[in-house]
């Protein structure tokens, strides 16, 4: 298996495409993202939870198209112009981001319209499907409803040990494999939850003064998912 990981991570994390883990959870979704060809009109849209390799992902698909990258919520429809050349390719991170904002909306529908009539490629992020954005401008919430999608599924044990393995080795940290195992074993197959979980035992262990063990991971892990009272 090719050496490859994706996700959003804290600190200095490496956004380079070998970088990025290959799995079944993400293959699919990343053989579209490599055919642009395929897009129908040039425009795709990504959708995975948080944490589940968007940015990564858009990040080395960016510069290998030699593409912009903006968040949606600062989109507005007089940029529109000049954030997308003729030929050229734009990636709008957090497209959910929009929805309520008149401003963004329109500048995203902008964008939408520009991208056929220029033959450049529009890469859009998002965590969830369209119909859920609560898009409140018509004309962009039927176009969204249309528009090609990838996924990256839900991980898979290879996937979320290897996230465990890339989140520690991002600060530094080099954990024993029978920690990596256990956490695996016993977490929900959440990548956000990865993210947390890891920063809350590198936290943990500096307070402590103590080494990153099984049981310190796991007693870690146990108070993440503890509701607090009152909860």
């Amino acid at each position: 298996m090719a050496r490859q990981l994706a996700l959003d991570l804290a600190g200095a994390p490496a956004h380079g495409r070998d970088d990025f883990l290959v799995t079944p959870a993400t293959a699919p979704a990343l053989a579209l993202l490599d055919r642009p060809e395929a897009w129908p009109q040039g425009r795709l849209l990504l959708i995975g939870p948080e944490g589940s390799g968007k940015t990564h992902a858009a990040a080395f698909w960016a510069a290998e198209q030699g593409a912009a990258r903006v968040g949606a919520a600062a989109l507005r429809p007089e940029a529109a112009d000049a954030l997308l050349p003729e030929g050229g390719a734009l990636v709008v991170e957090d497209a959910h981001r929009v929805a309520g904002a008149a401003g963004a909306e329109r500048g995203l529908f902008h964008l939408w319209n520009l991208a056929p009539t220029r033959g450049a490629l529009l890469l859009l992020t998002a965590r969830t499907a369209p119909r859920d954005w609560g898009l409140a401008l018509p004309d962009l919430r039927s176009r969204m409803d249309a528009v090609a999608q990838a996924r990256f599924g839900p991980p898979d044990d290879a996937l979320l040990a290897a996230v465990l393995v890339k989140l520690f080795a991002d600060r530094q940290l080099a954990v024993a494999p029978d920690v990596i195992a256990a956490l695996t074993a016993r977490m929900d197959r959440d990548l956000g939850l990865a993210r947390r979980l890891v920063a809350a035992i590198d936290e943990g262990a500096l307070e402590a003064r103590r080494p990153i063990t099984r049981r310190l991971a796991l007693e870690t892990l146990a108070r993440l998912e503890t509701p607090e009272p009152g909860c």
